[in-house]
């Protein structure tokens, strides 16, 4: 990942750069609370996607920066209305927003960040990039509510699961790799390749998110292990756990799933180790790892090809 931060690294600038521009608001609470949540470290994946993938077609202008900053907006927008509704108080090792400044202002500092999203995606002037990002924002919204209906139940399947990953995560990945082809002038077969790509990262990208719920070190995930457990989120490794387990197990993770909490969390880790839950998804994530790489043939060889490769191994090899 550093050896890509490096080379778009010129490029991130400019992306900063707008970001620090278009976070400036009158009202003072909403620029305190945006500064915070986009300078709390995070990898800049997304914005990352959108460079790349404009460089793959040598794109010359200067859209992509904002498109870039566009997608972030619209990421932290989501960060900040999941800690809400998750009642999170610890994202990469620091207080959330919410935690910090409270429900209300993370809420509507929240909404702040999509409207001025929006704002900024007319100043590129495409229907095309409008209809991309507007379609994106609206399928996350409808992963939230997925997520939200989908806690608390033991009994949605594998199916229905990835289907919450493809609408909640996958989503931006897929808009900010199809944005750099859309500005780069792909055609439409390409420009559905690149799609493809940001979908498949982005599902591989979560499903190593889910992993490290159960394998992480919190001082390199800055979160605490087990909080998908403790929300009662049915997550890739609980339902493998609950199909190849013992009977026993499955009702312990049932129980763990429909009531929440932390009660029962050290016989049911050892449980999901054991069942090679975490290698199973593992290997799910290695497989839309590669479908990602598949999609990038259609690309001529360059750096940001190398990049772009690069960064779906990443998205499976990762700690953090």
């Amino acid at each position: 990942m550093q050896a890509i931060q490096e080379f778009i690294a010129a490029d991130m600038h400019q992306v900063d750069e707008v970001i620090r521009a278009r976070l400036h608001s009158d009202v003072v609470l909403v620029s305190q609370v945006a500064e915070y949540i986009i300078n709390s470290g995070g990898k800049r994946l997304r914005p990352a996607l959108v460079l790349l993938s404009a460089g793959a077609f040598g794109y010359q202008g200067s859209a992509h920066h904002e498109l870039a900053a566009v997608v972030e907006f619209i990421h932290t927008a989501t960060l900040l209305h999941d800690d809400v509704v998750d009642e999170s108080a610890l994202r990469r090792g620091r207080e959330t927003a919410n935690a910090l400044f409270g429900n209300a202002a993370s809420v509507l500092v929240g909404d702040f960040l999509y409207s001025r999203a929006f704002q900024m995606m007319v100043t590129v002037n495409s229907m095309r990039v409008m209809a991309v990002l507007s379609e994106a924002t609206n399928v996350i919204a409808e992963g939230e509510v997925l997520q939200l209906m989908n806690c608390n139940d033991a009994d949605i399947s594998e199916q229905d699961y990835l289907r919450v990953i493809r609408y909640k995560t996958a989503k931006l990945f897929e808009a900010a790799a199809r944005l750099g082809a859309i500005i780069g002038g792909a055609d439409a077969a390409t420009e559905a390749a690149m799609a493809s790509y940001g979908m498949h990262l982005g599902t591989a990208f979560q499903l190593i998110d889910d992993v490290l719920d159960y394998s992480g070190k919190h001082e390199e995930t800055g979160k605490n292990i087990g909080d998908d457990l403790a929300e009662g989120k049915p997550t890739l490794p609980l339902l493998y756990l609950m199909q190849h387990g013992t009977a026993a197990q499955a009702a312990l993770v049932r129980r763990a799933i429909e009531e929440g909490g932390l009660e029962e969390f050290q016989p049911i880790l050892a449980a999901i180790f054991d069942s090679g839950a975490l290698d199973y998804t593992r290997r799910q994530a290695a497989e839309e790892s590669a479908l990602a790489c598949a999609a990038l043939a259609c690309l001529p060889d360059s750096q940001y090809k190398s990049s772009l490769l690069n960064l779906a191994e990443f998205a499976i090899s990762r700690a953090y």
